[in-house]
């Protein structure tokens, strides 16, 4: 854990991601950059949540059978799963086997399809909070950078109104993080000015 930047070579990355190949190209080509693609977005707030838990390195190495399993996160789709279904995905070594986790998914379907129908894009939703343009922080040691926030805190709260489960404000937070909304690289960090750039 980085005590201050003064410690780090001027290339290192932030140190969670360690150096898991999977986890290090996560960090390097995903984390931290602005996602705007509803379904995308729908995707990672699933994802995230069924890490509540666990570690996100374990739901990144089933990623690929979340969306096999999911059809590929289509929500027109998701919303037609029946008990049936649930019991089939429940039996699938590919993903997270909580009954509470593989509902949640069909529940935040109809949250993103009501959004929809109300008139607001997914994403539309989502960025408002942060006024539609990335948060840049500039956190110089691992212990600064926060879990929650009032950002994530309103987010979480207007997502559960809209009928989505498992985004508490922490989930809700490490989304922003990992969709752009805020850039919570280390400054010493070259994903912090790639992420400042995307950001511009």
């Amino acid at each position: 854990m980085p005590v201050s930047q003064q410690d780090k070579a001027p290339t290192e990355r932030c140190p969670w991601c360690g150096t898991d190949p999977l986890y290090v190209h996560y960090h390097d080509t995903v984390w931290g950059r602005p996602e705007f693609d509803d379904l995308a977005l729908f995707e990672k707030l699933c994802l995230d949540g069924q890490q509540a838990g666990l570690s996100w390195i374990t739901i990144l190495r089933k990623q690929e059978s979340y969306r096999a399993a999911y059809d590929h996160f289509n929500p027109e789709k998701i919303i037609r799963y029946d008990d049936s279904k649930v019991a089939e995905l429940l039996t699938n070594p590919g993903i997270v086997r909580n009954k509470l986790k593989v509902q949640s998914i069909i529940k935040n379907a109809r949250g993103f399809l009501g959004l929809q129908e109300s008139g607001t894009g997914f994403s539309e939703f989502l960025w408002s909070f942060v006024d539609n343009s990335p948060v840049q922080n500039n956190w110089r040691t691992f212990d600064e950078v926060p879990v929650t926030t009032p950002e994530s805190e309103a987010m979480s709260r207007a997502l559960k109104r809209a009928g989505f489960t498992f985004v508490g404000p922490t989930i809700v937070y490490a989304f922003m993080q990992a969709t752009g909304m805020v850039n919570d690289h280390m400054v010493y960090c070259p994903q912090h000015t790639q992420c400042r750039s995307l950001a511009q």
